[in-house]
């Protein structure tokens, strides 16, 4: 079993940052992508950025330029400053990571979420 813990959120004024954290423990042999996901009252959850073990990195467009994701391998942490924040960026973001076993079974785990409100 894995474990996403994250942490970071909580209330911002429109223009400011946040960094988010999520850091995975448990019985890890091999994480591969990890990423955020948000989700907004009424709405569906959407990806916000992934990165592969490499570094490769993915964004949605309504982030990009404004968000970065970084991961430190060591530590089997990932981080996604954000900045330049809008009331639309405001959901729960919800860790996300791909654990491969030993044996090259895959699984998809969720971190529990942390708020991130975006007012004035």
């Amino acid at each position: 079993q894995v474990q996403l813990v994250e942490s970071g959120g909580g209330l911002v004024q429109p223009g400011g940052s946040l960094r988010l954290s999520c850091a995975a423990s448990g019985s890890i042999f091999s994480i591969n992508r990890m990423g955020w996901y948000r989700q907004a009252p009424g709405k569906q959850r959407e990806l916000v950025a992934d990165i592969t073990s490499g570094g490769s990195t993915n964004y949605a467009d309504s982030v990009k330029g404004r968000f970065t994701i970084s991961r430190d391998n060591a530590k089997n942490t990932v981080f996604l400053q954000m900045n330049s924040l809008k009331p639309e960026d405001a959901a729960v973001y919800y860790c996300n990571a791909d654990h491969v076993t030993q044996w090259g079974f895959l699984r998809n785990y969720w971190g529990q979420g942390t708020q991130v409100t975006v007012s004035s």
